[in-house]
């Protein structure tokens, strides 16, 4: 990607609730977010909101990274039309990367 950074990382994906339809994640390693948060929080929107591209597998998407302040991480929520095509489930762990 042109003119954005990338950063690559492996995470499990997690669900936010049990309940049908809740979102499912995978949390960026803390040392990527501090990067992230140093250089970037000034593009950040509401909630922490920062625009970004992710790929898993043959599967891209433009999406957003959401920063938690509990876990002092950001967030990246996994679409279900992205976990259907990659046949992702809570619990697996995945390389990922995304770009800035």
């Amino acid at each position: 990607m042109k003119g954005k950074i990338e950063f690559q990382f492996n995470g499990a994906i997690w669900q936010y609730s049990t309940l049908k339809g809740s979102w499912y994640f995978v949390s960026l390693p803390v040392e990527i977010s501090n990067e992230i948060r140093e250089n970037w929080k000034w593009q950040e929107e509401g909630w922490g909101r920062l625009k970004a591209t992710a790929r898993i597998n043959h599967t891209e998407w433009e999406t957003a990274i959401w920063f938690d302040s509990k876990m002092k991480t950001y967030l990246l929520p996994l679409k279900a039309d992205v976990r259907r095509k990659e046949k992702l489930e809570f619990g697996n762990f995945t390389s990922i990367s995304i770009w800035i």
